[in-house]
C-alpha cells in the first residue's frame, strides 16, 4: 500500500469541511467550556470518538462495496443527502 497524497488530501478536506459546525463539533465545544474538564481530555476523547466512528464507516463501506457497486452507492448517498437537506429546510 502506497500513500496517495492527492487522495489523502481529498478525504481530509472533505471530512474536515463536513465536520465544521456540525452537532459533533458543537458538543465538543460545549464540553470544552466546562471548567473542571481538562482540554486535553476533551480533545483526546472527541478525537478517539471520531476515529472510532470513522473506523466503523470504513469497515461498513468495505463490507457494503462487496455487494453494491460503489457508483450506485454514491448516487444513493447523494440522493439521501438531498432528501435530508430538503426535509431540514421544510421542517424549519
Amino acid at each position: 500500500m502506497t500513500l496517495d497524497l492527492k487522495f489523502f488530501a481529498v478525504v481530509f478536506s472533505t471530512i474536515f469541511l463536513a465536520e465544521i459546525g456540525d452537532k459533533t463539533q458543537l458538543a465538543t465545544l460545549l464540553f470544552a467550556t466546562e471548567k473542571e474538564a481538562g482540554l486535553w481530555i476533551v480533545f483526546a476523547a472527541s478525537s478517539l470518538a471520531l476515529a472510532c466512528a470513522s473506523g466503523i464507516a470504513v469497515l461498513g463501506g468495505t463490507l457494503i462495496s462487496q455487494y453494491v457497486e460503489p457508483k450506485l452507492l454514491s448516487y444513493v448517498a447523494g440522493i439521501a443527502f438531498i432528501i435530508v437537506g430538503a426535509w431540514t429546510i421544510w421542517a424549519a
